[in-house]
């Protein structure tokens, strides 16, 4: 595995509403066959494509830059290690979006919940897609008037206002698109566990961005 293919974008990438990485699960099975029989070049090509929306993921978690390319360093090192386990009861992207999910948690937890974020230091090109604008906030009428800077402060904060899980399910359906059922398998929780879950979230952002959409 070369080192280099481990870098992370400059920025971050945003994404919504997209299907899981658009190579089919079987070229995804082909690489993880290559990768486990030791080609290192097939790996790195897996951490090429799935580098952009891991990356992705982690920011919305940590709303930090310098930990979620640290994060990612590690997801992609923990995976190198895994490969040979993975078994393919899951997709790829399933199994490495799980280690993603859980390996940022666990740092959350250890970071502490109370942690305070800088908006300064928060690089809030993720929260730029008018469509991510838009499913957390009722009016957009409102919306096309107002700072849309300040607006993506606001959205940051309220972000991380929730718990951990219910920022996990925010991400994962809002910004990464995916769907009850998958996300149901990377967490390991039921769909309704995730549409219970997410409907809390939602109403958790539109009651602390109410004052501002008026």
């Amino acid at each position: 595995m070369q080192e280099s293919s481990l870098s992370a974008p400059a920025a971050p990438i945003a994404s919504l509403n997209e299907p899981a990485p658009s190579s089919s699960a079987a070229e995804d099975r082909i690489l993880v066959d290559k990768a486990q029989a030791g080609d290192t070049g097939a790996f790195d090509e897996l951490v090429r494509k799935y580098t952009p929306k891991l990356y992705g993921l982690i920011y919305n978690m940590t709303s930090n830059r310098e930990d979620t390319a640290d994060l990612l360093q590690d997801v992609f090192a923990k995976a190198y290690r895994s490969i040979k386990r993975f078994m393919g009861k899951s997709s790829f992207y399933t199994w490495i979006y799980s280690i993603s999910v859980n390996m940022t948690l666990n740092f959350l937890k250890k970071r502490g919940r109370h942690h305070k974020v800088s908006l300064d230091d928060v690089d809030t090109g993720i929260e730029n897609d008018p469509d991510f604008i838009r499913v957390t906030t009722a009016n957009t009428g409102t919306l096309r008037e107002v700072n849309i800077h300040e607006l993506q402060k606001r959205l940051n904060a309220a972000m991380m206002k929730l718990s951990e899980d219910h920022r996990t399910v925010v991400t994962l359906y809002d910004v990464q698109g995916l769907q009850h059922a998958e996300i149901s398998k990377i967490l390991g929780v039921s769909e309704g566990t995730v549409r219970s879950r997410l409907f809390y979230a939602h109403r958790l952002l539109q009651t602390y961005l109410e004052d501002f959409v008026k």
